[in-house]
């Protein structure tokens, strides 16, 4: 019989698991907002220690699947110190219950998640965006090309079968008839304009056919899933951790990176200051959260994880492009995410587009906007550049959007 946790049974379920003993009990418990999949569960034991809990809702196997995915990353760093040893890679796995679905860790309660942090303090420490590209850096590089972390990744839960990889690089599903009763009617729009831009969807395809995976990836590397230490302008190390492993694979590390620059580009388009009766092109720069104010972090997050991994611009010269180009597909990503959740497609969601739309398409381009300088001038820096081809590029600055968007009146 599968057991459902609730606030009510859980410290039940700590005991029978010998997580806590009835010495131990526990002071609080409580909790936490649910996700679209997951019920959390926060628990203080009586020694102040904070467990969460995370049980799987509903009746279909994606739960199972990605919390095996954790358990299996937690089993993959007790086996390769190596990877273990890398700072901010460190899971807190302490027991996984296949049969219900339920995943426990230790809870780190002196960490925020780095997105509320941005959001309260409204600054952007470059300090924390290096740190977080040499850590995605030495991560991708300790794993790179390494036969033993692949195979041991390829292992699938018992009496189950699953393929080597998993291409993330996909375009937004298909459209049924079915749709017209999911979302609502000014969501559709969001479909009509995808479809009406053939490039779109086929700079999408390419980036999919052209998928090739050499080493281990987070494949969810949002700012939510990265957490930064309360104190973290006095220590030295182990200022951030990467949390929620559930989709680890192995993968592009061109994807990692641009889901977190996405995530980046997010604080900016949400700041938009949006209105029927103003240009794309002045509510970008109208916005509360200029985009001048995070391109030092995110050039420093790019120019940190290239010197720990430079041997990536031998393996794909086009590195940095792709990496633009997957923010691109990671905003159109969060797009359709908010209308199958959230139930809401507005103007801000329409900029977004655009600006998606130019990441995937224009990459040349939209990466001088995106970082303030041109492709040569990042890889400056960068260990060994002479060997590597690069094609010269103009160093004036160009647009991610047009004077006049072509969405408007669509």
């Amino acid at each position: 019989m599968v057991v459902s946790l609730s606030s009510h049974n859980v410290i039940q379920y700590l005991r029978s698991s010998g997580l806590c003993s009835s010495e131990d009990g526990a002071s609080d418990n409580s909790e936490l907002p649910e996700s679209s999949k997951n019920l959390n569960l926060l628990v203080t034991l009586a020694d102040n220690r904070k467990l969460l809990v995370k049980q799987e809702l509903g009746t279909n196997n994606d739960g199972k699947e990605q919390f095996f995915n954790e358990w299996l990353f937690h089993c993959l760093l007790e086996q390769f110190p190596v990877i273990g040893n890398i700072g901010a890679i460190a899971s807190s796995v302490l027991h996984f219950d296949e049969e219900n679905s339920i995943l426990i860790r230790n809870y780190l309660s002196e960490y925020q998640e780095l997105g509320n942090y941005y959001q309260q303090n409204d600054v952007f420490p470059q300090a924390i965006a290096t740190t977080i590209g040499d850590t995605l850096g030495a991560l991708h590089r300790a794993t790179f090309n390494r036969r033993e972390y692949r195979n041991f990744l390829a292992t699938a839960p018992e009496g189950q079968f699953r393929y080597h990889f998993n291409n993330p690089a996909q375009g937004i599903e298909s459209i049924a008839p079915e749709i017209f009763g999911m979302v609502p009617t000014p969501a559709l729009k969001f479909y009509a304009l995808y479809q009406r831009h053939d490039n779109l969807e086929s700079a999408i395809g390419d980036l999919a056919s052209d998928w090739q995976p050499c080493c281990l990836t987070h494949n969810d590397l949002k700012l939510d899933n990265i957490l930064i230490h309360s104190r973290w302008e006095h220590l030295d190390n182990a200022i951030v951790r990467f949390i929620d492993w559930e989709a680890c694979a192995w993968g592009d590390p061109a994807f990692d990176l641009g889901t977190l620059l996405a995530s980046y580009l997010k604080i900016w388009l949400d700041s938009l200051v949006v209105d029927p009766t103003i240009e794309l092109e002045e509510s970008l720069q109208l916005a509360v959260t200029p985009l001048l104010a995070l391109q030092p972090s995110m050039l420093a997050l790019i120019q940190a994880y290239l010197k720990a991994f430079p041997n990536i611009l031998e393996y794909r010269n086009d590195f940095l492009l792709r990496v633009i180009q997957f923010a691109g597909l990671a905003l159109m990503h969060q797009i359709e995410a908010t209308i199958k959740y959230h139930k809401y497609f507005d103007n801000i969601s329409i900029s977004m587009l655009q600006i998606a739309k130019n990441l995937l398409t224009m990459p040349q381009q939209a990466l001088l906007t995106v970082f303030g300088i041109s492709e040569s001038e990042i890889l400056k820096p960068v260990a060994k550049l002479e060997k590597l081809p690069q094609e010269e590029s103009k160093q004036n600055l160009v647009r991610l959007y047009y004077p006049k968007t072509r969405l408007r009146g669509c």
